[in-house]
């Protein structure tokens, strides 16, 4: 990683902790010669007035960014960064965190290591979606965790088609349906009953949510695979969301194509923590 000079700075609006850590942090790169850009909410902190700058723009020209926040603070970041090759650094400032793996004591002296370029940087490939309507591609988005299409309306089943590199796998009548990264396979995949797939494996997770059919089961396929799905519910009853964060209502007809992206995430990670101690640290599983 080239040196760092200037930091971005991305953080959870009324986020607990933020209006003490923020002002340390400023005060830490103050003392270490290091510029910082911040978004509005991390300005709204911070002991000194800042000319804050929208979210997306806050990566520009830093060689980090930092996240105070939860995951889905850090889900933002990820698309903020839009495929730059900058590490993201997420500090966990929220309640699960699976992907916020640092704690605020341990804030400042793994920014030592990433000044002294010591940090372990773990790759999330990320998943990207288009979609379809009447032949034309009318929306495009990138996702770290997943694409979810469910139900809009209260109580109604949607309809939808499943194709993996032109094979059909199901009509599933359910309340919606996940398509899932490695990274989101511990998000809302693993909350309808998907697997757990370590970061590094290279596959995608189709999971249905509620399926009327109980031997519907999440598929794992390879993350070469190209997933289609036809939205047959009627315009505005199904609705694409992108992280839980973005997204749009489908019509009818509309295909979701998702392929994995060209752009992965570099997520630093402490160097005590690997992927097996995070789950048995926040699902509580039980030590040896």
């Amino acid at each position: 990683m080239e040196p760092i000079r200037t930091v971005g700075i991305i953080s959870k609006p009324e986020a607990r902790q933020a209006d003490q850590v923020v002002p340390a942090l400023l005060a830490w790169l103050d003392s270490h010669g290091i510029g910082y850009r911040v978004d509005q909410a991390t300005a709204s902190y911070a002991d000194s007035a800042l000319t804050p700058v929208a979210r997306e723009q806050v990566p520009e020209g830093a060689q980090l960014v930092i996240v105070l926040g939860g995951d889905g603070t850090l889900l933002s970041a990820a698309r903020a960064i839009a495929g730059r090759e900058i590490p993201l650094f997420a500090v966990n400032l929220g309640g699960l965190g699976f992907l916020t793996a640092i704690s605020t004591e341990e804030l400042f002296p793994e920014l030592e290591r990433a000044l002294r370029d010591e940090h372990r940087v773990a790759k999330r490939r990320m998943l990207t979606c288009e979609v379809q309507r009447h032949g034309e591609i009318v929306s495009r988005y990138d996702a770290l965790n997943d694409v979810v299409i469910t139900k809009a309306h209260i109580a109604r089943m949607i309809d939808l088609v499943c194709n993996v590199d032109a094979h059909f796998v199901c009509r599933y009548k359910a309340d919606g349906l996940i398509i899932a990264t490695p990274t989101g396979s511990t998000a809302y995949s693993l909350s309808a009953g998907g697997p757990i797939v370590f970061p590094s494996v290279g596959a995608l997770c189709i999971t249905p949510i509620c399926p009327h059919t109980l031997t519907n089961r999440p598929v794992l396929v390879s993350d070469s695979s190209v997933i289609q799905i036809l939205n047959l519910a009627a315009d505005d009853s199904a609705y694409l969301t992108i992280d839980g964060q973005v997204g749009e209502p489908l019509k009818e007809q509309d295909r979701v194509i998702c392929r994995s992206s060209q752009y992965s995430l570099s997520l630093i990670r402490p160097p005590r923590m690997l992927f097996f101690d995070v789950l048995r640290q926040k699902l509580k599983w039980g030590e040896r």
